[in-house]
């Protein structure tokens, strides 16, 4: 689904998606429900929740952990 295929990305484009304001949201959104969706754990859920409500300044964080991990935070696939 959207999260694995956002994780076989290139580097670079998942920065690049991360780093636009208002892409950055809705990608992380994107990719967050389809983790769930695949894997409807306490992690998930909580990455999504944050990111729903936090949204930008969540996005920014995420921007670094994809940086370092090559995934988003608190999303596990």
């Amino acid at each position: 689904m959207a999260a694995k295929s956002f994780q076989e990305l290139p580097r670079l484009i998942q920065i690049i998606l991360l780093l636009i304001p208002g892409v950055n949201w809705v990608t992380e959104i994107i990719v967050r429900i389809s983790a769930v969706i695949e894997r409807p754990d306490a992690i998930n859920v909580l990455g999504l929740i944050i990111a729903i409500f936090v949204g930008f300044a969540f996005g920014w964080v995420d921007l670094i952990w994809c940086l370092l991990f090559k995934h988003l935070i608190l999303c596990l696939v």
